[in-house]
């Protein structure tokens, strides 16, 4: 999955930009304040995709 889409995505689902570390870009769910690191690359693999809005407590993105 594209890094913007995915970015896009959390966004709709009340995640916001926490801080930049060296290679990840850390993001906190607003409304329990759980905080899950993305890594700053252009592809990022699905299933990571999945245990990071595991982690974030969000939806999981449907594939399709």
């Amino acid at each position: 999955m594209k890094r913007r889409v995915f970015i896009k995505y959390i966004h709709t689902n009340d995640c916001i930009l926490h801080h930049e570390g060296s290679n990840h870009s850390i993001f906190i769910n607003i409304k329990t304040g759980v905080k899950s690191s993305i890594p700053r690359h252009a592809d990022i693999d699905e299933e990571l995709c999945q245990a990071i809005c595991k982690q974030l407590g969000i939806p999981k993105i449907k594939n399709g």
